[in-house]
């Protein structure tokens, strides 16, 4: 295997203070950063006391950044430029750092001459090395003249100096489109920096695509373990280094988001083969949902068809079961109305938590009586709780000798988390690489109260949704923040409803022009579309298949219920139909007082 890279980021992917962000950039477990001059310029720390900071810390500075519009300029602009060099040089030896990155200039001053650029950048160079320093030029997408790796490489090998070579940002080249295949032809001894960033696909200017929306690696759609492949191919030994322009990062708490960098590094050094982790096992299903609540949870269950088959031996926990679909009842937790936890069943619990604990998932302490099994536990970034199990979970439980009459529910088919907006792409980044789930893409929809954004993560039998709302403020909102669910398999949609609400389940009422529109969108048979409306069905159809899905009323202070139907090889969770529910779900509280269903 080859050595494992050193990792680095840059001071500006995280938000805070220059102060806080090389506290978590070193709480997180990098090697180095890249120092961003802005956040140099407004510390009131001197240069000299930054490095004292960082080695203190144990982070290296492994470049400064970064140096605009220098080459290819008149001879005024020139000397101008080498006298601003050489103060930026003075700065870098007080920081201990030996590398600055030059940017391909923007400047309208700039001129269209790669002879000029190659001679203007070899005096730089004869400039940094007599102070044993070196300068590594990046093409920037939108520069002036220069905007391609290639082009960038050229100029470097035409000024012929030991001091100077090439940055390689992922984002400049691959938002381009350009192939980075060509990269292995150049020395690795000449690559002198590596920066990576992943993005979403958008229709828009480079310049603002690359500002507000770069992402960590894994989180975008950019084939980062293909590019990263080719720069180590070439040689290349430096650090694999993170340079990700964010307005959600940039103003999120730099301590989660810096563990949320490293893990995406951890990821993609495990994908290049340089990095030996714990696999993830494969997970076989939900072993349970655990509902922190009231005990209008189990009343709004029963009226479901499930049961109370079981109470925990030492805790104020009851287990209420119908088919393979199990939901732990906790009356004593402390996240009130809440999915407190997902436990997913794992065919190596030992070695899903070995990697948890590999990728920086916090692992939680519990309490544990001496009959109980032990459940490894990990948070999520959203503070729900992942258990990770066999089979010995249930035998904490003391039987009730109580079963389920049933209404056809036969496992647990999903479970829905709101996440806070600032941790979305996290989420999504950590079930994928802890646990194996493959991510969705997102769709955005517009609902009552605004644009959400939401995603799915699968592997197998187990699905999670993650969904955020991109703003939630004033009296507008919904009564509810950040509401959560637990979605039930069933066999046959209608025949549940109608066994439901006869047992008194509190289900909601879907407007009649839902179901107009529906008629008018699909064409569905007079019976089928009379049978969904009488039952406050919701419908969606995909290429594979056919979905019918219905909810209940809040079962507590966050957390309601839905069951779902697949037909066929539908693979949606009915985004589509997700403000109908939030209007439902608003126009029921306020027409009344929660319902309580009978005990």
């Amino acid at each position: 295997m080859p050595p494992e890279p050193r990792t680095a980021i840059a001071t500006v992917c995280l938000s805070g203070t220059l102060e806080d962000k090389l506290a978590a950039a070193a709480a997180a477990g990098f090697d180095g950063v890249e120092l961003f001059e802005n956040d140099l310029l407004v510390s009131p720390s001197s240069p000299a006391e930054i490095r004292r900071r960082c080695a203190d810390l144990g982070l290296s500075i492994d470049l400064y950044q970064p140096f605009r519009d220098f080459e290819a300029v008149p001879p005024d602009l020139h000397r101008a430029n080498l006298r601003r060099a050489a103060h930026k040089f003075d700065v870098m030896a007080e920081l201990g750092t030996d590398t600055m990155l030059v940017c391909s200039s923007v400047s309208p001053e700039a001129i269209d001459d790669d002879e000029l650029a190659a001679e203007q950048l070899h005096a730089l160079a004869e400039l940094a090395a007599a102070r044993g320093l070196r300068i590594a030029y990046e093409a920037l997408a939108w520069g002036r003249h220069v905007s391609g790796y290639e082009h960038a490489w050229r100029i470097v090998r035409r000024a012929a100096h030991s001091a100077l070579g090439v940055c390689l940002d992922s984002f400049h080249i691959l938002s381009k489109g350009h192939d980075p295949a060509p990269i292995r032809a150049i020395p690795g001894d000449k690559i002198f920096f590596l920066q990576l960033a992943d993005a979403p696909k958008l229709p828009m200017d480079v310049l603002p695509w690359s500002r507000h929306h770069r992402l960590f690696p894994g989180q975008g759609d950019f084939d980062l373990t293909a590019f990263t492949g080719h720069v180590l191919a070439a040689g290349y030994r430096g650090p694999l280094s993170l340079e990700v322009f964010n307005d959600v990062f940039r103003q999120a708490d730099p301590r989660p988001a810096a563990v949320d960098a490293l893990r995406s590094l951890l990821v993609l050094q495990e994908s290049l083969g340089v990095l030996d982790l714990p696999a993830a096992p494969a997970l076989t299903g939900h072993a349970f949902a655990e509902v922190v609540t009231d005990p209008g949870a189990g009343r709004v269950l029963a009226s479901l068809g499930f049961a109370r088959t079981g109470v925990h031996r030492t805790k104020p926990v009851e287990l209420w079961e119908q088919g393979d679909a199990r939901v732990v009842v906790n009356e004593g937790g402390a996240a009130h109305g809440a999915v407190g936890a997902v436990a997913l069943a794992s065919t190596d619990p030992v070695r899903s938590a070995r990697r948890a604990e590999a990728l920086r998932a916090p692992v939680l302490p519990r309490v544990r009586g001496p009959r109980e099994a032990d459940l490894a536990s990990v948070a999520a970034p959203d503070g729900t709780q992942v258990f990770l199990c066999g089979d010995d979970w249930r035998d904490d439980f003391v039987p009730t000798g109580e079963t389920a009459g049933g209404a056809g529910v036969f496992g647990i088919d999903h479970v829905a988390l709101t996440q806070p907006f600032d941790h979305f792409e996290e989420a999504a980044l950590f079930h994928h690489a802890v646990f194996g789930l493959t991510p969705s893409p997102v769709t955005e929809f517009a609902a009552p109260f605004g644009l959400v954004r939401s995603r799915s993560v699968a592997a197998g039998d187990v699905r999670l949704t993650l969904e955020a709302a991109v703003v939630r403020r004033g009296e507008w909102a919904p009564a509810v923040p950040e509401p959560q669910h637990v979605a039930f398999a069933c066999t046959d949609a209608l025949a549940a409803a109608a066994a439901m609400r006869a047992a008194g389940a509190p289900l909601l009422d879907i407007p009649g022009n839902y179901y107009d529109d529906l008629e008018a969108r699909l064409e569905l048979p007079p019976g089928r579309l009379a049978a969904l409306r009488a039952h406050s069905i919701l419908y969606d159809r995909d290429a594979h298949g056919e979905f019918l899905h219905f909810y209940t009323a809040l079962a507590g202070a966050r957390v309601f219920f839905e069951v779902v139907q697949r037909i066929g090889g539908y693979r949606g969770f009915g985004v589509a139909n997700a403000p109908v529910r939030m209007a439902a779900h608003r126009a029921r509280r306020h027409a009344s007082p929660p319902v309580k269903t009978p005990a």
